[in-house]
């Protein structure tokens, strides 16, 4: 039976790296290919791209044991539901409603979640700076959401565009936790099946709803990139790293797809407020007292 090849640590760090920047990618691009298409007919068409090249790449890099891969069937949809699906759909429901910086800030805060599950079902140690780092980060997002009010929950509901993100960083804390039980599946051979999922689950959405493609070279330009980058090569690089990097570990990596973002929407010209600087720091601090938690313990 072939097993998927090891991976060396600082092989898995690059690869976060690599997967957070075309993530960031996806935040400053997603808002133009969702415009011109619509959130469902943008994921499903990502997918269905995206699926071949997935189950190629995984057969010349990997040569799996296709059979295991099927019998494991129940924990590819729930993968591909929480970590593809959903992820993506209310990520681009965020964007639509809201600035890729925005929804970049308030996605900072996916690491400090992924440590709360991870300590509730992986067992994995929660020290006092742990705690400390948590509380700092969810303050942080609490100040982003409220602009630096955050007093004015009690009146003023919060934007669509952040709920739809603090849905979006929910499932993929749960994409992640999954990640890291059940059977150790070859990493590309994993993503392909749960892309053919929903290929496969969203074709019916997507066709009978009428299936709206892009109008213009930007919009197929931000769809080309999507199915190539954030969809191939992040899902692959980000499953290579949880081989060898624990859960809440890789989800420290997940900062990088806001400091990349941040930088992009200033080089296009994207104001940044007061708030969202200061919150955006209350994230990244919180979440380096975890990471620091992590390092000692």
């Amino acid at each position: 039976m072939n097993v998927a090849p090891a991976v060396r640590p600082w092989v898995g760090v690059l690869a976060l790296v690599g997967a957070t920047l075309a993530w960031a990618g996806n935040f400053l691009i997603g808002g133009t290919a969702v415009g011109e298409m619509g959130v469902i007919s943008l994921v499903w068409m990502r997918w269905a791209l995206a699926v071949a090249p997935l189950f190629v790449v995984a057969q010349v890099v990997e040569r799996p044991d296709w059979r295991l891969v099927l019998r494991n069937w129940p924990r590819t949809v729930l993968l591909a539901v929480f970590g593809i699906a959903a992820y993506n759909v209310f990520l681009y429901l965020s964007l639509d409603a809201d600035t890729a910086l925005n929804a970049s800030l308030i996605n900072a805060f996916n690491p400090a979640l992924i440590a709360i599950a991870a300590a509730v079902f992986l067992r994995a140690r929660a020290g006092v700076r742990g705690v400390i780092g948590i509380a700092t980060a969810f303050a942080g997002v609490v100040w982003i959401l409220t602009g630096g009010d955050p007093f004015a929950l009690a009146s003023h509901p919060l934007s669509a565009g952040s709920l739809f993100m603090l849905v979006a960083i929910v499932a993929w804390t749960v994409y992640t936790v999954l990640g890291r039980t059940g059977p150790r599946l070859p990493p590309i051979a994993s993503v392909a099946s749960q892309a053919l999922v929903v290929a496969v689950g969203m074709a019916p959405f997507a066709l009978f709803s009428g299936l709206d493609l892009p109008d213009t070279a930007a919009g197929w330009g931000s769809l080309a990139y999507i199915a190539v980058f954030p969809s191939l090569v992040s899902y692959v690089l980000w499953n290579i790293a949880l081989q060898v990097i624990p859960a809440p570990s890789a989800g420290v990596f997940l900062n990088l797809i806001t400091v990349f973002t941040v930088a992009g929407s200033i080089l296009l010209g994207t104001p940044v407020t007061v708030d969202e600087v200061v919150g955006g720091a209350l994230v990244l601090v919180g979440v380096a007292l975890t990471s620091e938690r992590r390092r000692s313990g």
